[in-house]
């Protein structure tokens, strides 16, 4: 039953990039992600009710309170980025670059926490990078070479999630060591949401995007307000799904089935958004595949 379990986690983590890309297409990125983060913060703490590790919140110390707070926006600036990139490119090669974390995360934890990576391990390290690499277009690197802010923009932004999002596992990784890892997400999604909703306010978008008429709540069309939502649903069913095959099943099976994501995220981006994926970006998909389960092994 924890491996039905999760395989749910990955589909609904391929799921919500596929979602939150439908929910972006004319609204901004940073109030998208505003409107879904309570949405995954209500699935975050139903977790701690249904575990019963909310009746620790009290005993939480001010060092693991700082590190979560910290990991939280590091989560909300990679949310940020994330949905912005997905604004700007397509899935099926933003997630490929966003999967970055994990290579990102090994490093950090190596140099930073001081764990041990194995000739496995490194031989992850490699064909993740390498086929992250082979899923990007020549012109991807060259428009950012030549201007970060024009053609190469999604790019900087799915870098930047995927920076923010080692970030988040490093701090969380200290930030959970005295603290059940549900109650921990619960704190950081509470932080995330006061920070994406800080950003809507600072930076002026609660009104939505463009000049289009607007039918929905804050501007933003009933039709993507559904897809934006649901994405937050997704993000909770891949939660619950997550902790639930964690706590039947070995980690070293359930952590490298969870990061199949990217293969539902492609997927459907092939089938439902029809972008186009060539033959290198299906090698690249490949090799990327290998080096996640190599790392996770």
């Amino acid at each position: 039953m924890w491996l039905l379990f999760a395989c749910g986690s990955a589909l609904f983590a391929g799921l919500t990039a596929i979602l939150a890309k439908q929910g972006v297409r004319t609204t901004d990125s940073t109030l998208a992600t505003a409107l879904r983060t309570p949405v995954v913060l209500v699935g975050a703490w139903a977790m701690t009710v249904l575990s019963g590790s909310i009746r620790e919140l009290g005993a939480v110390d001010a060092r693991s309170l700082a590190c979560l707070i910290a990991s939280g926006l590091a989560t909300g600036a990679s949310w940020l980025c994330y949905f912005k990139a997905l604004q700007l490119g397509d899935v099926s090669r933003v997630t490929p670059v966003d999967k970055m974390s994990t290579v990102l995360t090994v490093i950090m934890a190596v140099a930073l926490l001081g764990e041990d990576l194995g000739a496995l391990g490194a031989l992850g390290l490699v064909l993740v990078t390498a086929g992250t690499l082979l899923m990007l277009r020549g012109e991807d690197l060259r428009a950012l070479a030549r201007s970060p802010a024009g053609g190469g923009g999604w790019l900087v932004y799915a870098i930047g999630s995927a920076v923010f999002a080692a970030l988040t596992a490093i701090l969380g990784k200290v930030g959970v060591t005295a603290v059940p890892s549900d109650l921990g997400t619960a704190i950081r999604t509470g932080v995330v949401l006061v920070m994406a909703w800080v950003m809507v306010g600072v930076t002026g978008r609660h009104g939505g995007a463009g000049t289009e008429r607007r039918e929905g709540a804050c501007g933003v069309p009933r039709g993507e307000m559904a897809w934006i939502l649901a994405s937050g649903v997704a993000t909770c069913a891949s939660w619950l799904c997550y902790f639930r095959a964690l706590q039947d099943g070995p980690a070293s099976v359930v952590v490298p089935v969870d990061k199949l994501s990217i293969l539902v995220s492609v997927a459907f981006s092939v089938l439902v958004l029809r972008e186009r994926v060539g033959a290198r970006a299906l090698v690249g998909l490949a090799v990327l595949v290998a080096g996640t389960v190599a790392l996770a092994v």
